[in-house]
């Protein structure tokens, strides 16, 4: 996987930035939670909804178990059906695969859908080295793009976003991009979604070449599924002559008729709809309707080594429905940006790590961002337990060397943190074995309350980082309860 976004410190040191743009945590707090509460109306119509969450569990476990029979299935079906597949082990050779296609065809723009994977590799970054423009079609991905800007969300790129802002964003960039914004735009959603049709009708009618990803790819059958909202996937999926897809390997399903559970349970987890407003698929090509020529780049790029870990595995179960982001209270708080990957929030937080490996400090601080509340495993809609797989990466991290900063090698030492664990915890021991020491540091600690420091010295500095130390009270629980039952029986 390609490197985090460039200059990204440690999740903790970028939160903490974070935290403090209350323009960011008032647009994120009203995002989550209109979209949260709309997903539990629409999840609640459903009585088999937790069939429906197992059924898709199963589905995607049986898949990843055989995942090496389903992908060569998959490339036949594809092939049968006038495909071309491609394979590309990383980041590297994906975006070499689709420059060269790209180049074949004599096409010096692409416009593309929204793709988490062609995100994941930069392929926007390598088409522009070769002299190609690529041109986003989602309208929270325009706005990200226009803006210069990076997604902070997986299903809402732009949630970071209010209208004021894009409105802006709209009236100075979209003139150096293409057609300009109308004067005197204001920020109605209708006006801004009105300004983005006309901005990108231009390029959708004169597009040769379209990239895309996909939701689902089916082995049985070869199709491509792509879920979206705003009716730009239909166009890039149909329009354009060439159309490259960019899918990861953990993407595909067996047979069609498994469909039939993520046709549900992806609208109610993402958008909160009941049915998707434009769900499209293709086989292959056919001739006179659709692109003449269609080429798939299976993407491992980390999943494979991801696949062999029993417990981290489950992460390839994902849909990407984003419905972890909106309940985390830790991503409403600190926004996606500071997670340093296309993939933030609570399934960013176990899936980059993985797919990156631990070596950046970044990587290395992810599966600490959470509080383990669980949140995040009751609305997934494939049952990832996302708070196992952090407690499973925080060992890995622990046990973990060195990391990489600014070409220096150093030590996350978190062994440290351990020996400094195990000595308080022998301590405690001590004191707790005997109650009458017990008893007189609770009385040295109240009478010294005063003294209550802000921050813990030495390995404990990490924890009051971000946490205040509790008051003292005046008197201790033993005490407090001495003199009631003196006051009861006197």
């Amino acid at each position: 996987m390609t490197g985090t976004f460039v200059g990204m410190p440690a999740f903790p040191e970028a939160a903490r930035e974070a935290v403090r743009d209350e323009v960011l945590r008032a647009n994120l707090r009203h995002a989550t939670h209109t979209i949260r509460d709309k997903r539990a109306r629409a999840v609640a119509e459903l009585e088999d909804w937790d069939r429906l969450r197992a059924a898709g569990k199963a589905v995607k476990d049986h898949t990843l178990a055989h995942l090496d029979r389903y992908l060569l299935q998959l490339e036949a079906s594809v092939t049968a059906a006038g495909g071309t597949v491609h394979w590309a082990a990383d980041a590297d050779e994906a975006n070499r695969i689709v420059t060269d296609l790209v180049r074949a065809t004599g096409a010096g723009e692409v416009v593309k859908v929204k793709s988490m994977a062609t995100q994941e590799i930069g392929l926007n970054e390598a088409l522009e080295a070769a002299g190609i423009a690529a041109y986003e079609t989602d309208l929270a991905e325009l706005i990200v793009q226009l803006g210069r800007d990076r997604p902070s969300h997986i299903l809402v790129p732009a949630i970071h976003r209010n209208r004021g802002e894009i409105r802006d964003i709209f009236a100075a960039e979209m003139g150096e991009w293409g057609r300009p914004a109308p004067e005197g735009l204001g920020d109605d959603p209708r006006e801004l979604a009105e300004a983005a049709r006309l901005h990108l009708r231009e390029k959708f009618l004169r597009a040769e070449v379209a990239v895309s990803g996909a939701n689902f790819m089916v082995a049985e059958t070869g199709t491509m599924v792509v879920f979206e909202s705003e009716g730009n996937g239909r166009m890039c999926l149909t329009l354009p002559e060439t159309l490259i897809s960019v899918v990861g390997i953990e993407k595909v399903v067996p047979a069609f008729r498994d469909l039939e559970i993520f046709l549900q349970t992806l609208p109610r987890s993402s958008t909160a709809e009941r049915m998707n407003p434009y769900t499209t698929m293709w086989t292959g090509t056919t001739d006179a309707d659709g692109p003449s020529v269609f080429h798939l780049v299976l993407l491992d790029n980390g999943r494979t080594d991801t696949l062999a870990d029993e417990v981290g595995r489950q992460a390839l179960r994902c849909i990407r429905c984003s419905a972890c982001l909106n309940v985390c209270p830790v991503y409403e708080r600190a926004g996606g940006h500071a997670y340093g990957s296309v993939y933030p929030g609570p399934i960013g937080a176990i899936l980059s790590p993985q797919l990156r490996g631990t070596a950046s400090e970044i990587d290395a601080t992810l599966p600490y961002a959470s509080t383990l509340c669980g949140a995040c495993y009751e609305v997934c809609p494939v049952a990832i337990d996302i708070p196992e797989v952090l407690v499973h990466l925080r060992e890995r991290v622990a046990q973990g060397g060195p990391v990489t900063r600014e070409g220096v090698r150093v030590s996350i030492r978190p062994a440290d943190g351990h020996t400094a664990q195990r000595a308080a915890m022998r301590a405690a021991r001590l004191l707790l074995d005997h109650p009458g020491a017990l008893r007189a540091g609770e009385r040295l600690l109240a009478r010294a309350r005063r003294l209550r420091p802000r921050r813990l010295p030495g390995p404990g500095r990490a924890w009051t980082d971000s946490r205040e130390l509790p008051e003292l009270p005046e008197r201790s629980f033993r005490d407090w309860w001495a003199a009631r039952e003196r006051e009861a029986h006197p």
